[in-house]
């Protein structure tokens, strides 16, 4: 999934990325402002609009000598819209939900990189931080097929490939004391899925 433009990554074009902006907006937005913050052109943006108006599902206000537009959040396709939109928070809330379950639990589960910032693309991989008690080897078979399962499960809901960087809890202290790059960026911008947060493990 491109969870960068998740709307324009569903329905392509001008039309998506527009339709991302007015998800998104708080307020109206005329077509200058719009086109601004969707980067299509502004002549673009005034090509579209007509048809979106046409459809009921954005909403046109005329403020002379120009015009304001809307989502219409009570049209039937609004919904759908809006949930791609906010696509990121969604994926991150579902992979929370199945985290939690995994059958041996994780003393961690993280998600960093790209995807965590809300930068990833269809292209970018989800890289997560998975902490493994100190008495389970990665080779344990409940262990491991319970991550490969969660794994799976996680393809899934993203369409991204998944990448785990797994480490046991002894090992995690030692390379947080160790201050590296990687681990200072997992502990500032990683989003915790399960288990306890980083800070706590030093």
């Amino acid at each position: 999934m491109d969870f960068k433009h998740p709307v324009a990554a569903v329905i392509p074009g001008a039309q998506g990325h527009i339709l991302q902006a007015l998800a998104l907006a708080s307020s109206e937005l005329s077509v200058r402002a719009l086109a601004r913050v969707c980067g299509v052109s502004a002549a673009q943006t005034s090509r579209v609009m007509p048809g979106l108006v046409s459809l009921g599902l954005v909403e046109r206000r005329e403020v002379p000598p120009s015009a304001l537009f809307r989502l219409n959040r009570d049209h039937v396709a609004a919904p759908a819209i809006l949930m791609l939109a906010k696509a990121h928070d969604v994926a991150i809330e579902r992979l929370r939900e199945t985290a939690r379950n995994i059958m041996v639990a994780p003393i961690n589960v993280t998600l960093f990189g790209s995807l965590a910032r809300g930068e990833a693309d269809a292209e970018s991989d989800a890289d997560v931080l998975v902490v493994r008690p100190d008495e389970l080897t990665e080779d344990d078979v409940q262990w491991s097929g319970g991550m490969d399962r969660w794994r799976d499960t996680a393809e899934h809901i993203l369409g991204n490939d998944v990448n785990f960087l797994e480490v046991s809890r002894s090992e995690a202290q030692r390379r947080m004391r160790k201050n590296t790059a990687l681990w200072r960026n997992i502990e500032r911008e990683g989003i915790v899925l399960a288990g306890r947060a980083l800070s706590e493990l030093r």
